[in-house]
């Protein structure tokens, strides 16, 4: 007899959903068009991730059979190097009034008024403070500076943008969520100027999310190929997918119905492909969501890669449910299993076909399971990000940085071969050194990152 484990997030069945984890195609089916490397179907994907949707719970023999087939996969596609990034994340501010329930990272846009007391725990950052940060990091030798931001109210795309949402009567600014920089305490500037300030050197810009980039937008008719391009005249080079939560709209409509919707978010991203920057994408799942919304999720990001060619990665993001709105509301009570995280890994490895790398996220998983993730199809471990403050404010218990000694000495311990990448994985360069440090960024030497004290 099979053994099942009865692993799965009970409250997702409390949501009425229409979209539901059924399909008319066998586990047994599913698995053998896996292993041959046929294109998986939606339906198929729904098989694997629930290993049989004929039956509740996962069962454990099936689930082994889908991360060997993906382990398997990743092997003939990227080989045995796993590798990461020496980065920095620069977070400008966590004002942000969207309102999404997954999230713990912002701060009402209220607190930051120039005529409130300034006694919250969030920040913003002016452009100075921002060049002042990554050009630090910059000389202790990253190589990409990461910002993904809150909706502050007073950002706008440039100058010509503000003047835009100035010109809107003050008894109307509510409906385009603007209100001057004079209003708050910290002016965060605009969008082109915190790019222009992280612009140091030649550092790898990767920031504006589709969900900022229709803030940079609003009260304007420009599309998004206007803002991505004047980012990139700014000195964005690539742009991260996260925003993308679940791209099926019933699902956004319970977690955060005041983001943009999935069509927009395929439209962001198509646009910033179209003019030259490569993106990543992300899948953050674990909460209210089914195995078929998760399926569907796959299916439009490798139509989105279809069409562009310009993902880079595919990053799943396990939900962190402590100190969220969903779980304080009593929505949730937990986020995905670890059975859960393994089959995400392995069906993303084996259904989009057209994307490279997937990315195990220690700050998601923490060491000992994001090292057993590289064994069910992820080829990446994420990077040093000096700051991490989203997931450790959402209740996460992982690190806050990693030292490329500490890479070293996990990858190895799991029979792999460290390497550290650029953003876009063209330059590699294997990690080597006694202790071991970057060498790609601009002013990268070997020298490590992090000393013994940090």
């Amino acid at each position: 007899m099979a053994a099942f484990e009865p692993e799965t997030n009970v409250p997702r069945d409390e949501f009425d959903f229409e979209i539901r984890p059924t399909s008319d195609q066998s586990f047994a089916d599913a698995l053998r068009r896996a292993r041959d490397g046929s294109r998986l179907t939606v339906a198929d994907a729904i098989e694997l991730l629930t290993t049989g949707s004929d039956a509740p719970g996962i069962d454990r023999e099936r689930k082994e059979a889908v991360l060997e087939a993906a382990d398997r996969r990743r092997a003939e596609v990227v080989g045995e190097e796993v590798t990461v990034v020496a980065n920095l994340n620069n977070n400008v501010t966590t004002a942000c009034d969207t309102g999404c329930l997954f999230c713990n990272f912002k701060d009402s846009a209220e607190q930051f008024r120039a005529d409130r007391p300034d006694d919250h725990p969030g920040f913003t950052k002016t452009p100075a403070e921002s060049r002042e940060i990554v050009a630090e990091a910059v000389e202790r030798g990253i190589y990409e500076v990461t910002s993904v931001s809150g909706l502050h109210p007073a950002f706008a795309l440039d100058e010509e943008h503000r003047e835009l949402l100035e010109a809107v009567d003050p008894a109307d600014r509510g409906t385009v969520n603007y209100r001057p920089p004079d209003a708050y305490t910290t002016d965060p500037g605009t969008y082109v100027e915190q790019i222009e300030a992280m612009s140091v050197g030649d550092v790898h810009v990767h920031s504006m999310t589709p969900e900022e980039a229709a803030h940079a937008r609003r009260g304007t008719d420009w599309d998004y190929r206007e803002v991505y391009r004047r980012l990139a005249d700014a000195g964005l080079d690539s742009v991260p997918g996260t925003a993308a939560e679940i791209l099926v709209d019933e699902v956004r409509d319970v977690i955060c119905p005041a983001k943009i919707d999935t069509g927009e978010w395929l439209a962001a991203m198509e646009a910033a492909a179209d003019v030259g920057l490569d993106v990543t994408s992300t899948i953050m799942y674990g909460h209210v969501e089914n195995e078929a919304h998760r399926a569907l999720h796959l299916k439009r990001v490798r139509d989105l890669q279809d069409r562009t060619g310009a993902i880079t990665e595919f990053v799943p993001l396990s939900f962190v449910h402590p100190n969220t709105p969903l779980a304080e509301n009593g929505m949730v009570d937990s986020g995905a299993t670890r059975s859960e995280d393994e089959l995400m890994i392995a069906v993303s490895r084996l259904f989009l076909d057209n994307i490279e790398h997937i990315q195990s996220s220690w700050v998601k998983y923490g060491d000992e399971f994001g090292l057993k993730l590289l064994s069910c199809g992820a080829d990446d471990f994420m990077g040093t990000i000096l700051s991490e403050e989203i997931t450790a404010r959402a209740g996460g218990d992982f690190g806050q940085y990693r030292s490329f000694a500490d890479y070293d000495e996990l990858i190895r311990s799991v029979g792999r071969r460290p390497v550290e990448r650029s953003t876009d994985y063209r330059q590699r360069e294997p990690i080597r050194g006694e202790p071991p440090g970057p060498r790609l960024g601009p002013q990268a030497d070997g020298t490590p990152l992090l000393d013994d004290s940090a």
